[in-house]
């Protein structure tokens, strides 16, 4: 079943819904909800904003996992060559990180308030550090 998850950041109010193609991380990441924390500009990736988590552990493997998200589609990566995080792609995006490319869960796509993305992008580039919030709709 597909779930709907507001998010907030910047200014910002985004609706996104679950990726059915990968159910445990949906699950997971359900049960954090609400879920705040401050999202940051990528360094190697292109254009996207991230959420680094450290050595978190979600309780996740990798399912529905690539390397290249759309606009829009938000990543789960459960750690391993580099440190667990969440990856929001606004534009063109590969997700990489200084140990090389990555691939990660695309367990959330955002499908209302795209127009505000690639603001919210720049916005995180150029003024730092935004905070962010999931919570179900």
């Amino acid at each position: 079943m597909v779930q709907r998850i507001k998010i907030s950041s910047g200014g910002y109010t985004f609706i996104a819904e679950t990726h059915p193609d990968a159910p445990q991380t949906v699950a997971a990441f359900l049960n954090l909800l609400p879920y705040q924390q401050k999202l940051i500009h990528v360094r190697w990736s292109g254009e996207g904003c991230w959420i680094p988590l450290g050595d978190y552990e979600l309780g996740v493997g990798f399912e529905n996992h690539t390397s290249h998200p759309s606009r829009g589609d938000i990543l789960f990566y459960p750690g391993g060559y580099s440190e667990t995080e969440i990856i929001m792609a606004y534009g063109s995006c590969c997700f990489a990180s200084k140990m090389g490319q990555l691939a990660g869960n695309h367990f959330l796509t955002i499908t209302e308030g795209m127009e505000n993305l690639h603001a919210l992008g720049v916005k995180t580039l150029w003024e730092g550090a935004q905070p962010i919030l999931f919570e179900l709709v």
